[in-house]
């Protein structure tokens, strides 16, 4: 960390006629984050209603050839809404929603949020295994797929606890043609054509406490968690970046090729426009090459990122157009200080609202004051504490409570659980009691552990460090350690495996690595077969990058943990270890064994994974 980062009251006074202007927003929005009423009404569909009123003829969601206004869209979603709850559908069920980013999923979104049902967000990318444990783990009872992703659950149909009411999108404009799906489901576009385009009175029958969607994810050990997101948590961010982080109007459009089943899309960058009644503007994927042409065709003023994608677009060989755009504004997680000045500089943008969130924490930072390399400013109650690495653990005083680190100092990042920052937790009871520390500075106290480092650079600033525990961030995915090891300890050959994240010079986040150990020899060992079963059982990001052949027993603590810590110093270099190293290079189908003049291509650049 530069001294540079480091807030001082004068940088902070800088920034005050800037706050002055846009105040009212931000009153707005600070009152919004600490919402505390169970009785009012509110919500993703409250909020789509509200917008519609202000900008019925407004441009509300964009994709493709196709422009939706907020009067289309709402009426597209009560009428999805009307039919849901002709079936029986009814507030406090669930339904489990496996669409890519396009229109169909957001209205599906919108129509079981007015109806209080809770749609659990699928990865669109889990297959086999972990796609059966999503499914079941939160009890559907229906099941909206879209075209794309038919085959995906047709793998693994007959292990989903579900035996009916599946719906499917075909994938095209459903709105303007319903199309035909397969066998097996229902043609929820055509089903619900001709039902009520009117407000339904569910909408103002959501409150803050009521579930709005599951979000998976990994957190620290084992199989995806489904993590509640409540209307309560929807209302909070809708404040935080719709009202107060990015001063965003009925003509601005946020791009976004992030992925809907994630926080950051479907929560941050949607709320950021739904508040000023603004448009989002949904690519199904990423495309370095691409980007820059459909902000331009779509006259996009503001876009979502994780720090991959801008990686990958500054990694973009530099052109005369780069600054060719009305891009304005940018918010997301994990643009790396290395790049994020001259980020801004080479495509003209003003505002970077960095943040730090979790699907399942309580705490959230957001850069309202726009300083660099921060993920900015938290107004609710948080701490960072010195972390004993070596121990795994929070240090403790001899009366059993942590202490908070100093300013530039770096610690585990707490948040408190109070009535106005709740932790909502997990499915899993005995899962969400593992996340919480109590007694950390008083008797009875209770703190969230988020898992992560973070640095206070002082006036409730914070820069984020690193991940703790059993999980990495790779690809913008977080990557469960436990899971992979599950998946690699099934395969036939394999006797043991434990995984890890390493860092490649020059990208984002840590890649997958394990070791492995073997029941024969490596040079025998079936490693095409390898790569087929983990493409088969795992998503791209958490297929692990290098493979470590270990000829002996694992060493582990005397808990019986393994010594990690090792094993990621030592990561794939060959110097540091006489084992044989195997990597899957970018665009191969298969491993090759690692030697030191590809070990100098992965750290010189030369493959861009």
């Amino acid at each position: 960390m530069s001294n540079a980062d480091i807030i001082t009251l004068p940088k902070l006074l800088s920034k005050i006629p800037e706050v002055i202007t846009h105040l009212p927003g931000l009153i707005k929005g600070s009152k919004l984050t600490k919402i505390t009423d169970t009785s009012k009404p509110l919500g993703l569909g409250v909020a789509i209603e509200r917008a519609t009123s202000m900008n019925p003829n407004g441009a509300a969601v964009i994709y493709e050839d196709t422009e939706l206004t907020y009067k289309q869209f709402n009426a597209w979603a009560n009428r999805l809404a009307d039919y849901l709850a002709s079936i029986g559908l009814k507030k406090g069920d669930t339904i489990a929603v496996n669409i890519e980013n396009r229109p169909e999923l957001l209205a599906t979104v919108v129509a079981c949020a007015k109806l209080g049902v809770c749609a659990a967000l699928i990865n669109t990318s889990q297959r086999g295994k972990v796609l059966i444990h999503s499914f079941n783990l939160v009890k559907p009872k229906a099941a909206i797929i879209g075209e794309e992703l038919v085959d995906a659950v047709e793998e693994v149909r007959g292990d989903l606890d579900l035996k009916d009411n599946f719906f499917c999108f075909a994938d095209q404009n459903t709105l303007d043609n319903p199309g035909d799906v397969p066998s097996g489901y229902k043609n929820l576009a055509s089903e619900s054509r001709d039902c009520s385009s009117e407000n339904p009175a569910s909408t103002k029958q959501t409150f803050l406490r009521d579930p709005l969607f599951y979000i998976y994810t990994s957190g620290t050990t084992g199989l995806p968690k489904a993590v509640v997101f409540n209307h309560g948590r929807w209302e909070k961010a809708y404040g935080a970046f719709g009202f107060s982080a990015l001063h965003l109007t009925k003509n601005d459009r946020i791009y976004t090729t992030l992925p809907f089943y994630h926080a950051t899309g479907m929560v941050i960058c949607w709320s950021s426009v739904i508040a000023p009644a603004g448009a989002v503007v949904l690519a199904r994927k990423f495309s370095a090459s691409g980007f820059w042409d459909d902000i331009r065709r779509h006259n996009c003023t503001a876009f979502g990122y994780v720090g991959e994608l801008c990686r990958y677009l500054h990694e973009q060989p530099e052109k005369p157009t780069d600054k060719d755009n009305k891009i304005h504004t940018i918010v997301g997680n994990g643009l790396r200080p290395s790049i994020w000045k001259d980020f801004k500089d080479r495509f003209g943008i003003e505002r970077v609202a960095e943040l730090y969130a979790s699907s399942e924490g309580n705490v959230a930072f957001t850069n309202i004051f726009n300083f660099d390399n921060t993920v900015g400013f938290s107004p609710v109650s948080y701490a960072i504490v010195k972390y004993d690495k070596e121990r795994d653990e929070p240090v403790r005083d001899s009366k059993g409570h942590m202490t908070k680190v100093g300013k530039g100092e770096a610690g585990l990042m707490l948040g408190e659980i109070t009535d106005k920052t709740p932790f909502d937790g997990y499915t899993d009871p005995e899962k969400t009691e593992k996340s919480i520390y109590r007694d950390v500075f008083t008797k009875g106290d209770a703190w969230f552990n988020t898992g992560d480092m973070m640095r206070d650079i002082g006036f409730r600033h914070a820069q984020f460090v690193d991940r703790l525990g059993d999980t990495f961030r790779w690809k913008g995915e977080n990557v469960s350690t436990t899971e992979v090891e599950q998946i690699l300890d099934g395969y036939d050959g394999i006797q043991e495996s434990v995984v890890y994240g390493v860092e490649i010079p020059n990208t984002n986040g840590r890649a997958g690595m394990a070791q492995i150990r073997l029941t024969g020899n490596h040079k025998d060992f079936d490693f095409k077969g390898l790569c087929e079963y983990l493409k088969r059982e795992l998503p791209a990001y958490a297929i692990p990058v290098f493979l470590r052949i270990n000829e002996e027993a694992m060493e582990t603590t005397g808990t019986f943990k393994h010594q990690k810590n090792k094993l990621k110093e030592q990561k794939y270099d060959l110097k540091q270890q006489n084992n044989a190293v195997y990597a899957l290079l970018p665009g191969e189908s298969c491993y090759q064994q690692l030697d030191e003049a590809t070990q100098d291509g992965i750290d010189g650049g030369k493959y861009r994974f």
